[in-house]
């Protein structure tokens, strides 16, 4: 009898989580929250195997369509960023060729807020084509997402200095 009223609270327990439709009811907005930031650290972490994949179709569709990309430290040397996901896409297409491989190595990840907003730091290894060794920096970025775990922005914050030195340009920094 014991057993049986168990069940019978976790089937009711179950189902009062539920709307008509099925669909879980998020009313405990802690819950809600935890799911949100879960799935967007997820959604981020998918980032960086796309990036280590050198897939730029997997790297766009992490994107929202209006989505933006911004580099705050180019130092009009590297590029700026992109705006949407077709620009994310031509962003990232013809980086890949010019390396022979990338890893990115994460030290720490946060969600913020209310879930939609994640920080990493992070430091990334692009083994450069010909032999010609590996470009190293630490990188900070922060990742905005929309309600359906779309990336709406993404900001790459990294050591422009470093990043001119590794590839030659350290005369072009302004």
């Amino acid at each position: 009898m014991k057993y049986l009223m168990i069940r019978l609270i976790a089937v009711f327990l179950f189902f009062s989580c539920q709307n008509e439709k099925g669909v879980k009811n998020w009313s405990d907005t802690s819950s809600l929250t935890t799911f949100i930031a879960k799935r967007n650290k997820a959604n981020t972490l998918d980032f960086f195997r796309a990036l280590e994949a050198e897939n730029a179709e997997q790297v766009a569709a992490l994107f929202s369509n209006d989505a933006k990309h911004i580099n705050p430290y180019h130092s009009g040397i590297f590029p700026k960023g992109a705006n949407s996901k077709e620009g994310i896409k031509s962003y990232w297409e013809p980086v890949f060729p010019n390396f022979d491989g990338m890893t990115f190595h994460i030290k720490e990840i946060y969600s913020m807020g209310d879930g939609n907003r994640v920080f990493v730091k992070y430091k990334g290894y692009i083994n450069l084509k010909d032999n010609a060794g590996v470009y190293s920096n630490d990188y900070y970025s922060t990742f905005k997402f929309n309600d359906e775990g779309k990336i709406t922005e993404y900001v790459e914050i990294f050591n422009p200095i470093v990043a001119a030195k590794g590839f030659g340009l350290l005369d072009k920094v302004k």
